[in-house]
């Protein structure tokens, strides 16, 4: 098979690829426009002669539509996903999750493509602390956020264009990932390489908060298996029952790294900041026999950690830039 992954350079699109080459025969073409959050070093010692990499924007059509007419099947990772981002200016989240998947859309129409699209739970909303129930494919929206009411928006397209004209599109919506290539503004790699450089981690609030955390491998096994398996405008969960609270991870981080459980710092809550997130996988599970591998968050945690330590050559030369941001927000 022919893919196309767009968004190849980011943290699960770039893991997603390595899967894919490791697991299947496919030829690989990535669409990335090394926006902060892309990086071609993330998809280096990959074989030549099955990953191509073209540098450019999803809202380019002409571009999209050169490479739909050669793909067999498309992958969309490609979007703005950093919640603070998106609070600070909200205009790039509306260009690539809604005109820049529209733009995709359109081309996967028009060369009748396979097309699926990735998408988060933060669509729902959030849940109490306390609430036994977790996120289902019933679940109704309920966004909090400019980024995710645009990654809602952008999985309402995808639904339009399958009933209005027979796009051949799958969504799935994904719990919190983590894992090799992730940039160093995000939680879990920023506590860890906090630890690494000397640094106390940060934590939003009184930590409570709940996040439902997968391995990108694992994110990645689901997506083929959709792929692969998946009904023609069904929509999936995936999730590894990975539930955290935000303080507990903090804590496992610094435990696995030799420091106290409690050294880190308080800081200001973020806008907007969704309680819980929890997702129930039993229809990807039931239906297309998806399983995770990682079943240990600490595991999963761990090696990691270790990916990090090892690779400081990736994630240095953006670690400055985003801590001075941070400072300037007392975060």
């Amino acid at each position: 098979m022919r893919l196309l992954v767009t968004g190849g350079a980011g943290f699960i699109g770039s893991n997603f690829v390595h899967h894919a080459v490791a697991n299947t025969d496919h030829h690989v073409t990535v669409l990335d426009a090394l926006t902060y959050a892309g990086n071609r070093a993330s998809l280096e010692g990959l074989p030549s002669g099955r990953v191509e990499f073209v540098q450019g924007d999803i809202t380019d059509a002409p571009l999209v539509s050169s490479l739909f007419a050669q793909a067999d099947a498309v992958v969309h990772y490609a979007a703005e996903s950093h919640n603070d981002n998106s609070l600070h200016d909200p205009r790039p989240f509306l260009d690539t999750n809604i005109v820049g998947t529209y733009t995709l859309l359109e081309a996967a129409r028009r060369h009748d493509v396979r097309f699926h699209h990735i998408s988060t739970d933060e669509v729902y909303g959030d849940l109490e602390l306390d609430d036994p129930e977790r996120f289902t494919e019933s679940t109704p929206y309920n966004p909090s956020s400019p980024y995710s009411s645009t990654k809602a928006g952008s999985d309402l397209l995808v639904r339009a264009w399958v009933r209005s004209f027979g796009v051949r599109a799958t969504i799935s919506n994904c719990s919190n990932n983590y894992g090799p290539y992730q940039h160093v503004e995000k939680f879990i790699p920023r506590q860890i390489t906090n630890v690494i450089r000397g640094i106390r981690p940060k934590l939003y609030g009184a930590g409570e908060n709940v996040r439902d955390w997968i391995h990108a491998d694992d994110h990645s096994s689901a997506v083929l298996t959709i792929l692969e398996k998946g009904v023609i405008g069904e929509t999936y969960l995936i999730g590894a029952d990975g539930e955290r609270d935000n303080k507990s991870v903090v804590a496992t981080i610094l435990t696995l790294m030799g420091r106290p459980a409690d050294a880190y710092d308080h800081v200001t809550d973020r806008a907007g900041h969704d309680l819980r997130y929890a997702i129930d996988s039993t229809k990807l599970r039931r239906e297309l026999g998806w399983r995770p591998s990682f079943g240990d968050f600490d595991a999963g945690l761990a090696a990691t950690i270790d990916w990090y330590r090892s690779h400081e050559e990736w994630w240095a030369p953006s670690k400055v830039t985003t801590e001075a941001f941070y400072a300037g927000k007392g975060q």
